[in-house]
């Protein structure tokens, strides 16, 4: 595989997903991508020029509260 990149100027956009307690962020407007798992954190690129496009982490807030005794993830900026 080839180094997966990531475009600076890129506008970070997040939500989460909290029955699920998932994770979501996309990296410029979400868009179909390949994923690498990596034990619960899902890295996400466009497969056919390696550009990262998004993360999304499974359990986010269960290893939030278990490293920092916090009870939830904070709501996003609007």
């Amino acid at each position: 595989m080839e180094t997966l990149k990531l475009e600076e100027d890129s506008c970070l956009h997040w939500s989460y997903d909290e029955e699920a307690d998932v994770l979501y962020i996309s990296f410029g407007d979400p868009q179909p991508a390949v994923s690498i798992d990596m034990d619960g954190v899902l890295i996400r690129y466009r497969e056919e020029d390696g550009e990262i496009v998004g993360v999304t982490i499974i359990g986010a807030g269960a290893m939030l509260k278990q490293k920092k005794g916090r009870t939830a993830l904070p709501s996003p900026a609007k």
